[in-house]
């Protein structure tokens, strides 16, 4: 089934009904799209274990390391490390929804993310929606990234300024724009060798769209430092 859902150019998953209570955040009656990024993706920074075998990581989360899944760690005799589930839909929190990233153990060698090593700049097609929320899930190594966000809606354009920590600092509780999508994870080498089982995140950024004006496209421009990548977009239909 994941298989077929991260391969998607599409909507990849609509999930209703979940509710997150504690803090005043909810999702009870919201609409959670995880929103297809075939086209933007052309890295692979997870191992994962297809049919018994390991699938290495081409395209890092650093320079020289890799995330696993927890089948891939285990093969790889690390059975105390903190991979990445199996399962990459992660569970709602009180500060996102339910977030689908493109990895899968069933999906062979098929691209997972989206690296920007140095500066550059892709868009992200939406549906065209009222969003009351849209998530990128980002990683950033060697320090912050600056990232330029641009929102294209369908009568304006709005251009807003974020600062994604590197992946090893960790987010003040109520952040109003950061969260957790994985936290305190392991990294490895080349060759599925474990450099440090934990302490490394994948952070989820809301960019907060405009709620009332219908949203069509989301560029993201990486600035000077750190070393990004992208993971999965997903919206919350107003």
């Amino acid at each position: 089934m994941f298989a077929k859902l991260v391969c998607s150019n599409l909507i990849l998953l609509i999930s209703m009904g979940h509710a997150i209570f504690g803090s005043g955040v909810y999702f009870r009656s919201a609409k959670v799209i995880q929103i297809g990024a075939g086209e933007i993706l052309n890295a692979r920074s997870v191992t994962t274990l297809n049919k018994g075998k390991l699938i290495t990581w081409t395209t890092g989360i650093d320079k020289e390391n890799g995330y696993l899944t927890m089948a891939a760690a285990s093969s790889a005799g690390d059975h105390d490390a903190h991979a990445l589930p199996d399962d990459p839909l992660f569970p709602a929190s009180q500060s996102h929804p339910e977030i689908l990233l493109h990895y899968s153990n069933e999906a062979g060698s098929q691209f997972q993310t989206r690296c920007l090593p140095d500066t550059g700049e892709f868009i992200i097609k939406v549906p065209v929606y009222k969003y009351s929320g849209l998530y990128l899930s980002l990683t950033s190594s060697y320090g912050e990234s600056p990232l330029q966000i641009e929102l294209t809606y369908t009568d304006a354009v709005e251009r807003r300024n974020f600062i994604l920590p590197d992946w090893y600092r960790d987010i003040p509780e109520n952040d109003p724009d950061l969260s957790y999508v994985a936290h305190n994870r392991g990294k490895w080498g080349t060759k599925n060798n474990l450099n440090e089982k934990d302490h490394h995140n994948i952070d989820a950024l809301n960019i907060h769209p405009n709620p009332n004006r219908k949203l069509i496209a989301v560029k993201l421009r990486k600035l000077p430092g750190g070393y990004l990548v992208f993971w999965a977009v997903t919206g919350v239909v107003k």
